[in-house]
This record gives C-alpha cells, structure tokens and sequence, in this order.
C-alpha cells in the first residue's frame, strides 16, 4: 500500500507542537533549577549545623575553612545529652507542645465555624477585630500579661505557655474560617431541614471534611511551640520544667560556648521536626493550597 502524501498544513502543525514541547522542556527545567537554588539556600544552614556539630572545636574555628574533618567528633552527640537532662528537656516540649495542639484544635475550629457559619449580628465587626490583633507585636502585652499570671499564681508552670491555646489564636481561626467558607452551604443547609443542630453539623459534617486544614493548623502550632525561647524564657524559673530551646543555653558559658555539642543538641532539637514534616507533608500542602480558597 503506497504511502499516502504528508501535506504541509500537517507538518507544519508537527513542527509547531515540537517547538511547543520544547519550549515547556526549557521552562521546566529553569524552573526546578530555580527551586534546586533556593532549597540549597534554605538547605545550607542546616548542612552547616549538621558538619559542626562533629568537629573538633580547632577545626571549627580553623582557617581556612575545613570543610570536612580527619576526625569526626560522633561524641559531641553523647556529650550534649550528658551535659543536660535532654530527656527531661525533650519531655517538658513535647507535652507543651501536645496540650497547645490540643487547645488550638478545641477552641480554634469552633470559634471559625461560628464566624464563617453561623449569621448573627456583629459577626464581621468581631472577625475585624479579632484580626487586628495579630497586628499586636507580642512585647506589647508581655509585661501585662506577665503581671496577669504573677497575681494568679501561674510564673513558675506550664499554665501560661498551655492556656491561650485553648481560646484560640486569631491566625489560625483565619485560616480555618477561610476554609470553611469553602465548604458548600447546600450541605449544612439540607442538614438543617432534616433536624440536625450546630454542633452536629459541626461535629459530624464540617471537621471531617476539614481534615486538611485541621492538620496544617495543628502542625503549625506544634513546630511554633516546639521551637519556641521566648515564653518558656519568660516564665520557666527552675530548670527542671525548661523546654528544649531554653535548655540549649546551658552550653552557652559566661567565658566559652562549647560550639561542638550546642551544635549536636541543636540538631537533635531539629531532627524531630524534619521527620514529622515528612511523615505529614502530603497532608500539610493539601490543607494550605486548600484554605483560603472558595
């Protein structure tokens, strides 16, 4: 069977889808190499931390620049979680962390189906001002609220660091509200005809398909309370109830600083995160590409 002839039209069209193709080959390509440049950016400093904390303290300050050690210094790991009760430390932040993941998910996603939900008056006037307070920096109401929990007996616990979790924080009540808008009001609304009152449309309808966003919102909170100096700082006085992040500072001498081991605690303090945020980023992107979206 003879071959039927090409026209021109068709291979001009060949042609064209080539140089179509090519060209989002190219676009592809500068943009991961691109997104490879700035994850080595953000990558380096941890790189750093990790080569650090298995050098001799003369290779850390040596010049020119060791890149790798002839020795590596394994024992700064063991010596760190000597030199503190890291254990202790490790437990005190992750039951703060625990409690403050709990709090938030109990008071946050209640506060924003009652905004995004439920019509009543003032409604938007409260969301207003709820939002201007993350317009507060936080050392505006630090005295008043050290003075606060002084006269109710609290300095000295885990009350002050656990407990505005519990009424919500307004970033995250945001961001839950902007999600829930999302969601139909057919749904609810069908739910209403057939009898079914707030909470169990909120219980049984709403935060099961909210999953995405109530796990972006409870990872959020944990790596700021796990990583968080400033509060425990504050109000921990005995070091037995210090977290991990005020712990570090035992390796910081008034004379010296034993670089090799804060270096290995600091990145023991890390590794957790890292690995919770592998196990739970699938999770994490689908809640944040989804909230705010209608």
């Amino acid at each position: 069977m003879a071959n039927e002839p090409v026209s021109a039209d068709s291979l001009a069209l060949k042609t064209l889808k080539k140089k179509r193709t090519g060209k989002q080959i190219a676009k592809s390509l500068l943009k991961h190499f691109v997104l490879c440049l700035v994850g080595l950016c953000f990558l380096g400093p941890f790189a750093y931390l990790l080569q650090t904390s298995v050098k001799s303290i003369e290779d850390i300050f040596a010049v020119p620049f060791v890149w790798w050690p002839e020795k590596l210094y394994w024992e700064n790991y063991s010596n760190a979680v000597q030199a503190i009760p890291f254990l202790r430390y490790t437990w005190n932040t992750l039951f703060v962390a625990l409690l403050c993941v709990l709090g938030e998910l109990i008071a946050a996603p209640l506060t924003a189906y009652g905004l995004a939900r439920i019509p009543f008056k003032g409604r938007n006037v409260i969301f207003l001002v709820m939002m201007g307070t993350i317009m507060l920096p936080m050392q505006s109401t630090m005295v008043p609220m050290y003075v606060l929990y002084n006269k109710l007996g609290m300095v000295n616990s885990y009350w002050p660091l656990v407990l505005p979790a519990f009424f919500g924080a307004a970033y995250y009540i945001f961001l839950l509200r902007q999600f829930f808008m999302g969601i139909p009001q057919e749904i609810t609304e069908s739910a209403k005809i057939d009898g079914a009152s707030e909470f169990r449309i909120y219980s049984q309808m709403i935060l099961p398909l909210s999953r995405p966003a109530l796990f972006t919102v409870g990872l959020l909170v944990f790596l700021n309370t796990w990583k968080d100096y400033q509060m425990p700082l504050i109000y921990l006085n005995e070091p037995i109830k210090w977290t991990l992040s005020v712990g570090l500072k035992a390796f910081i001498g008034e004379y010296d600083v034993e670089w090799g081991m804060l270096m290995a605690a600091a990145a023991l303090f890390t590794i957790p995160v890292i690995v919770l945020y592998f196990f739970v980023q699938k999770v994490f992107i689908q809640g944040i590409t989804m909230t705010g979206t209608k």
